[in-house]
């Protein structure tokens, strides 16, 4: 068997967890994943079989789509609403427009500082380990590109929003960030990819329904 899964990642479950899933399903040992999503995410997960784990390259480089929601008010230690809190502030008088001019800040080539819970190392060790211990180490910023950064619905203190971006760039420093302009914090309390580069969320098939049948040739432009 050769080819690629789209699959729609539970929450809950690690990218990692999702491939020992696909391996069980198809009784394959060769079976990796392009583009990790945290636990907390759901959605566009690409599933490489086979020989096609050789891909791998071509698909973490495309841009990325995601649905995600903040909280406003709230800073945490992992940008999320599953980690220690930091801070609570007030988010009275923020309105929609606030927002909006605020996610103008971070559209077009911006530089990004990762979070600490990410797989970035620092002197050989995953950040999001060093996380784990308490931890927190300086980072160096990044330049990533956020095509499109929209409001979707509005409803205190919580807010939807659309992000395309391009690889590297991380949804919940995006709401950190966005929090700290508001001058309130924030933290993310769900995302969902929605599309990897020509992937959407549309042909994606839950991990209960994977079989060989859903495996497809790919081969890159």
């Amino acid at each position: 068997m050769e080819g690629i899964i789209v699959v729609d990642k539970p929450s809950g479950m690690t990218s990692h967890d999702v491939v020992a899933c696909v391996r069980r399903r198809l009784n394959m040992k060769r079976v990796g994943h392009a583009g990790t999503l945290d636990p907390l995410a759901t959605g566009v997960l690409i599933i490489l079989v086979g020989p096609a784990t050789r891909l791998f390259d071509k698909f973490v480089s495309f841009d990325k789509a995601y649905q995600a929601t903040m909280k406003l008010g709230l800073k945490t230690h992992s940008a999320d609403i599953q980690g220690k809190t930091l801070e609570e502030k007030s988010f009275e008088g923020i309105d929609q427009q606030d927002v909006e001019k605020a996610f103008v800040q971070f559209t077009g080539e911006i530089e990004q500082v990762p979070p600490m819970v990410s797989a970035v190392k620092h002197k050989g060790e995953r950040l999001y380990k060093l996380a784990r211990r308490g931890l927190v180490v300086e980072r160096e910023a990044r330049k990533v590109r956020v095509d499109q950064l929209t409001v979707l619905d509005f409803s205190l203190p919580f807010v939807k929003f659309f992000l395309d971006c391009s690889k590297g760039t991380y949804v919940r420093q995006i709401a950190e960030d966005v929090g700290a302009v508001l001058g309130c914090g924030a933290c993310i309390t769900e995302i969902r990819r929605t599309k990897v580069g020509p992937f959407t969320i549309k042909e994606a098939v839950s991990l209960e329904e994977i079989n060989a049948n859903h495996l497809k040739r790919w081969i890159p432009s």
